[in-house]
């Protein structure tokens, strides 16, 4: 059976190494993303089960980038999960507007990782 594929998007190194590493723990493949700009494009191109992405980024709007991803009909139905530090709401009410799935701190992504996939992934 082939691994899941998860895109992340991150520029600091920390949580996002950690993250992919869980995500590694988890049996998951991960190809990682430096530029929100390629996300929607390799969205396309990976035709991933998952998204997680920082929304803290030097490069650009996330959350911009989140809702392009979102009203894309070849990358609408891809669960997206959102993660900032816990005391960025004014990013994690803009990831929520743009159509994340699920927002969550740095601190509980990493401590919940498999929950929150499990929740992400529930189809409705």
């Amino acid at each position: 059976m082939t691994q899941p594929l998860a895109l992340v998007l991150y520029e600091k190194l920390l949580p996002g190494s950690q993250i992919v590493n869980r995500l590694q723990d988890l049996r998951y493949r991960v190809q990682v993303i430096a530029e929100a700009s390629r996300l929607v494009e390799c969205a396309e191109q990976a035709k991933p089960l998952v998204v997680l992405a920082d929304l803290e980024s030097s490069q650009g709007d996330v959350c911009a980038v989140l809702a392009q991803l979102k009203h894309n009909a070849a990358t609408q139905h891809l669960p997206v999960i959102a993660f900032s530090p816990e005391e960025a709401v004014g990013l994690q009410a803009a990831a929520q507007a743009a159509g994340a799935t699920l927002v969550v701190g740095e601190k509980v992504i990493l401590n919940h990782l498999p929950q929150i996939l499990d929740q992400a992934l529930q189809v409705e």
